[in-house]
């Protein structure tokens, strides 16, 4: 039996392709997360038929939206919601038939648009807002409407591409849990485009890791977080994740320098351990612990009750310290320091998904 939404695409640009398998059904929220140019949005606009599909095939309840044959069903026909970071709102329409419109386009009547419109308002609190136009709406406000719009058609397939990223924070993390409890009632399959660690967690019960234009990795929130299988997702959760080569409990990694751990394991490696192991010195420390690196400090910001710090040691590193470390080492950037992280703090897997 097929699933409710297939996809296996590939699209080719000048000097870039991507490549995606993905299926969802009913009730799923995917969130797609990936550094820039991963190919996360050119994966939405092709799921939306914005972007054409170079080979293979898109398919919604046993229905071909896309081949790759050359004859994709139109953007209008695909029963899509789509919320992108601009709201795209129509300037001159207020915002009831901003959110009407595309009942309407589908057929519905003006008075049948507009109570499913006013419904939807309602239910994301901006329904005294109906006879405004978008110029007269705060990002928050707009943002609301836009999601709304999206869900008045009763799409098949919502499709979110970074909806809070102009937003400010709080007003972004209002709107987050609002979605997230919309989303969780939802019939259909939602698609978030995300930076935010924080989306995949509140909002997401599946997570699609791109890089390079390739799924790099597939999980729920917490088995991504948990095993991290790229540099940028470990960031994006807030772990180191460095990758070696194992024989053992020895790990070399990639710039050349060696980790031990209490985990054997032979071939391609992560070795994950949270910014929270790391101890920092200005002395090279003495004793049992053995993983330690020389590094320069490049950064140093607040982190809740913690101050992070971020280390050039050859490779990219995070510790986490009390404020009182901080002040004891001077840490600022260009202080030279020594890490170190107990085998015991550090989780080795395998590099494939």
């Amino acid at each position: 039996m097929s699933s409710f939404l297939e996809a296996d695409l590939v699209v080719r640009r000048t000097g870039y392709t991507l490549e995606v398998s993905l299926n969802a059904e009913r009730g799923d929220v995917i969130a797609v997360i990936g550094p820039n140019g991963a190919g996360k949005s050119t994966l939405v606009r092709a799921l939306a038929g914005v972007v054409r599909v170079s080979e293979g095939r898109i398919t919604c309840q046993d229905m071909a939206w896309d081949s790759g044959d050359g004859s994709p069903i139109r953007v209008q026909q695909r029963n899509i919601g789509m919320v992108f970071q601009e709201q795209l709102l129509f300037p001159h329409l207020s915002v009831l038939d901003n959110v009407s419109f595309g009942p309407r386009c589908r057929g519905a009547g003006r008075r049948e648009s507009h109570r499913s419109a006013q419904r939807w308002l309602d239910r994301l609190g901006v329904n005294e807002l109906s006879h405004r136009r978008p110029s007269q709406l705060s990002g928050g406000q707009a943002q609301r409407v836009a999601v709304a719009r999206a869900l008045a058609t009763d799409p098949a397939v919502l499709l979110l591409d970074e909806p809070f990223a102009a937003l400010d924070v709080g007003v972004a993390m209002a709107l987050r849990f609002e979605l997230a409890r919309h989303l969780a009632e939802f019939g259909g399959v939602s698609i978030l485009v995300t930076h935010d660690a924080i989306d995949t967690m509140t909002i997401a019960n599946r997570v699609v890791v791109l890089d390079e234009g390739r799924v790099a990795q597939t999980g729920t929130p917490a088995e991504v977080a948990q095993r991290p299988r790229t540099e940028h997702v470990a960031r994006l959760v807030g772990l180191n994740a460095l990758r070696g080569h194992s024989r053992g409990t020895d790990v070399l990694l990639l710039d050349g320098s060696r980790l031990i751990s209490v985990t054997p394991l032979d071939g391609e490696v992560f070795a994950s351990f949270s910014p929270s192991s790391v101890a920092l010195t200005l002395d090279e420390p003495v004793g049992s612990v053995r993983n330690r690196w020389p590094g320069t400090v490049s950064s140093v910001v607040p982190h809740g009750a913690a101050v992070r710090v971020h280390l050039d040691a050859g490779k990219s590193l995070i510790a986490d310290v009390t404020p009182d470390s901080a002040a004891r080492l001077s840490l600022a950037p260009g202080r030279r320091v020594w890490a170190a992280v107990k085998a015991t703090e550090i989780a080795v897997y395998g590099t494939a998904a």
